[in-house]
């Protein structure tokens, strides 16, 4: 009788861990065909085609133009991170702290943005930053430059365009994170005779840090990868690494540098979100 009834308990959980496992097991199958197998066949190709080794990772490293390439890919990411950052860490504040009618209709504006189509917005930037555009114009008029500037087909219109489609995505985890902070610690801090900046350096910015390096990864990993906008803005003469690997694929059928450069993308993103689970942790994120 003793045994029957400890038995039982255990039977039971054995039973939820079943049922669990059926419920995910569809999930598991689906992220298994559609995932993990593209990956592993892109990976098998970059070290078979066109003859096995690791020639096409020698070759990515050892050549000059493929290192331009990386570096073109990692600085643009990084300065997209940077100004999606420090411009949006204060539209979420204003956000977080903005009465209920205006925050929404701020925050409605920011969604709509997402919500329109990325070849239009880019397009619009092409409009807005070539020579003849409203903005060269607009600083002629005001006498701030003498010629119209070079903003695309480079690294600067590469930059402008991303940096305004990626700030959405440092804003929305930033907003919650912040909202999420008890004011009553600012206060706190205001009557122990912190300043604002010190309000802002000690209190504010320690606790907003998950918000900032969710919203910080996701926009640097999303930039490593871009296309359209980098090859509407870059041109030919800025190419960065999803060209390439478009390039790779598409105009040469080079499967196995292309897939080398793609699993050498995917490994640094993977390496970021470690570094990112191991300073921070999946709890303080979320």
């Amino acid at each position: 009788m003793a045994m029957t009834a400890t038995a039982a308990p255990g039977e039971r959980v054995a039973r939820r861990r079943n049922a669990a496992f059926a419920w995910t097991l569809p999930a598991l199958v689906l992220i298994l065909l559609f995932f993990v197998t593209p990956v592993l066949g892109l990976m098998l190709r970059s070290v078979t085609e066109p003859t096995l080794g690791l020639q096409n990772y020698a070759e990515l490293i050892g050549t000059g133009t493929y290192a331009r390439i990386f570096a073109n890919t990692f600085l643009v990411a990084g300065v997209v991170t940077a100004l999606s950052v420090v411009i949006g860490y204060p539209v979420a504040w204003a956000l977080a702290v903005l009465p209920r009618p205006w925050g929404q209709l701020v925050f409605a504006i920011i969604i709509l943005s997402m919500w329109t189509n990325l070849l239009a917005r880019t397009y619009a930037w092409m409009v807005l930053l070539q020579r003849t555009g409203v903005i060269n114009k607009t600083l002629i008029g005001l006498g701030v430059i003498d010629k119209p500037l070079a903003l695309v087909n480079n690294l600067v219109g590469v930059t402008i365009g991303m940096t305004y489609i990626m700030l959405p995505f440092v804003i929305l985890p930033l907003v919650g994170v912040i909202r999420a902070i008890d004011p009553a610690i600012l206060r706190a801090g205001a009557l122990c005779g912190a300043n604002s900046w010190q309000c802002f350096t000690r209190i504010l910015l320690p606790l907003s840090l998950p918000g900032v390096a969710a919203g910080a990864l996701m926009v640097f990993v999303m930039a490593l990868g871009y296309y359209v906008t980098p090859a509407l803005l870059g041109g030919t003469a800025n190419m960065m690494l999803a060209e390439m690997v478009a390039q790779f694929v598409q105009s040469l059928v080079n499967w196995g540098m292309g897939g080398a450069a793609a699993f050498v993308l995917l490994v640094v993103t993977l390496a970021l979100y470690a570094a990112q689970l191991r300073f921070f942790g999946t709890r303080r994120i979320g």
